[in-house]
């Protein structure tokens, strides 16, 4: 493959020259991770009207979420692994494309059986999708510098984008129709693929042609899509039913088989080596922690500002722009100077600790709580937290990697986010439930009139997310340890960071200072 380079000047040899087009094929690859991101929470906004005009029962409304859930979670090891196989260019656009067509699919769905496939289609394509963006990202940016500024965009974006689905949603759902939640990622697919196919230039000897593990794929699968499943079933069937008990154990048994397989066969589907490492391991587990906290809040305060303060949808999307905004500029502005002045656990521990500090904010909250005084400093500095958090650690957990590791290394990171999201969805709002439950049930008798009965259930659901908050709380202070504790990678050396793929594995190691 040809390829358009250019020589920066002061750069110094060992990944090759520089792709002169990285800076336009980073304005795709973004494009598509927001896509992707957005279609987490611009459906949740759409799904009362969908349910209603497709008549889904409340049983199986959850399965809007959860087909996508499962089959996004569960492949996307799988996915990663495509990508090394395929070359993640290809990967890529293969993967826009069928997420374009299951997106159009779902916008004229009309039954719940069209709808459910639909969504379990997009979930597969991102799972191929998103892996093979981050790991373009890796390969493509081993500048230090370069490689700061293109992981602050991709990190903002990863963060911010699910806020911003809530505005999209909102405005699709109020002023169009719901099916316009789904047709809106098909021009952005077509954009963000035709980008990518004249655009980028993927480093060539990056790809792994080694044959494909299938014990791997089928034991991953199947352990993450029982994990998932088991945290989805648990929040609406509760934590003692005798399923959800068995789809975690069953998870349990898979995931320990795919650990013990990985290590005897030849070509694993998930290099353990990938895992072992102690930064990529400390990121993997405290990026996951840290999602769980943000995802239960993502609904909790939905809920409370449409239902406690009767927002409209687009009103509630604008309410979430403090967070966006401490986001973009917590990755653009205070990762992107810092990355390459200090070392990531002094930006990954403190922004947690940060974000812990907006969500102690926000354990405040009453049914006539101040937007200014309490919401809006609360979500501050959660988004800022977060993306100054996000960013070191998006770069980290593929730097240094073997560029034939690159995309199930990139797959590993949104899994943690992935399952961190279904465990924070299920497990804080399990919480807060109980919570609520019990405080009706203690204050309900003196509550004689409609009124105040009513008043006393917002009280309570307002006490449940309070409670739940100060459990999301616990959760970054954790991993803000995890991260100060296990990633110990000094800052980085002003050399190239790790091999674009034209060179010997053995030499893709990255430059770090210790």
């Amino acid at each position: 493959m040809s390829e358009t380079v250019q020589k920066a000047p002061g750069k110094t040899g060992g990944g090759g020259a520089p792709d002169a087009n990285r800076w336009k094929a980073l304005a795709f690859i973004a494009l598509a991770q927001l896509m992707v991101v957005l279609d987490a929470t611009i459906v949740n906004i759409a799904m009362p009207s969908a349910q209603q005009d497709l008549g889904i029962s409340d049983g199986n409304r959850q399965w809007i979420v959860t087909a996508y859930a499962l089959a996004f979670g569960g492949l996307l090891l799988f996915g990663g692994r495509i990508a090394d196989l395929w070359g993640r260019k290809r990967a890529f656009v293969v993967g826009l494309g069928g997420f374009a067509a299951a997106s159009a699919l779902g916008g004229a769905a009309a039954n719940e059986a069209m709808m459910f496939g639909a969504r379990a289609l997009q979930g597969a394509f991102g799972a191929l999708l998103a892996p093979a963006a981050l790991s373009l990202l890796a390969v493509m940016f081993t500048d230090v510098k370069e490689r700061a500024k293109a992981f602050g965009i991709y990190g903002a974006i990863a963060g911010g984008g699910g806020a911003v689905g809530l505005i999209l949603g909102g405005f699709l759902t109020e002023y169009l129709d719901w099916r316009w939640t789904f047709f809106v990622n098909v021009p952005f697919a077509i954009v963000a693929a035709a980008g990518a196919y004249f655009v980028i230039r993927e480093p060539e000897g990056g790809r792994n042609r080694s044959p494909l593990d299938i014990p791997g794929v089928i034991l991953s699968t199947l352990g993450l899509v029982s994990l998932v499943y088991g945290f989805t079933r648990a929040e609406s069937e509760g934590w003692g039913d005798s399923m959800t008990i068995g789809l975690f154990v069953a998870s349990a048994v898979l995931l320990f088989a795919f650990v013990i397989v990985e290590s005897k066969v030849k070509a694993p589907l998930l290099p353990l080596r990938v895992i072992t490492e102690r930064n990529r391991g400390g990121i993997y587990l405290s990026l996951g922690l840290a999602i769980i906290a943000m995802f239960g809040l993502f609904l909790f305060l939905t809920y409370y500002l449409q239902i406690v303060k009767g927002y409209s949808p687009v009103k509630t999307g604008f309410a979430f722009l403090p967070m966006i905004a401490g986001m973009i500029a917590g990755s653009t502005q205070i990762g992107t100077r810092l990355m390459t002045r200090v070392p990531p656990r002094l930006l990954m521990g403190p922004g947690f600790l940060v974000a812990a500090l907006g969500m102690l904010l926000l354990t405040r909250l009453e049914i006539d709580s101040s937007y200014a005084a309490i919401l809006m400093p609360g979500m501050l500095l959660l988004g800022l937290g977060m993306g100054t958090a996000f960013m070191p650690a998006m770069s980290l957990a593929t730097q240094g990697v073997e560029p034939r590791d690159a995309g199930v290394a990139s797959a590993m990171v949104n899994t943690s986010q992935q399952v961190g999201g279904a465990i924070g969805t299920a497990l804080l709002n399990t919480i807060a439930a109980s919570a609520t439950t019990s405080y009706i049930k203690d204050h309900m008798a003196g509550a004689a009139a409609k009124p105040q009965q009513q008043l006393v259930q917002l009280e309570g659901m307002v006490h449940g997310y309070a409670i739940a908050i100060w459990f999301a709380v616990g959760i970054l202070v954790a991993a803000a340890a995890i991260a100060l504790t296990l990633v110990n990678a000094g800052k980085p050396d002003m050399g190239p960071v790790a091999g674009s793929g034209a060179r010997d594995a053995e030499d893709a190691v990255p430059v770090m200072v210790h």
